[in-house]
């Protein structure tokens, strides 16, 4: 099974916060820690999940767009 990475994060929590919110949604991912702080679950994490779930995923954690229609409000 090939996995791809998605999202690189600076905090182990971060990805597995991430990680909870796809799982959520069907999509299987893994966290997997780079780097010599990985024993003590702190550094950088990579989000990894399917091929074919790659485009879905990265829609789910991407921010939210602002609406640029601005009302003002009248009292």
């Amino acid at each position: 099974m090939s996995w791809i990475a998605i999202r690189t994060t600076s905090t182990r929590w971060e990805a597995e916060f991430m990680q909870q919110l796809l799982e959520s949604h069907g999509i299987p991912s893994r966290a997997i820690s780079l780097g010599a702080s990985a024993c003590f679950l702190s550094g950088q994490t990579a989000l990894q999940v399917l091929p074919q779930d790659k485009w879905t995923a990265m829609l789910l954690l991407s921010p939210l767009e602002e609406d640029d229609t601005k009302e003002e409000n009248v009292f």
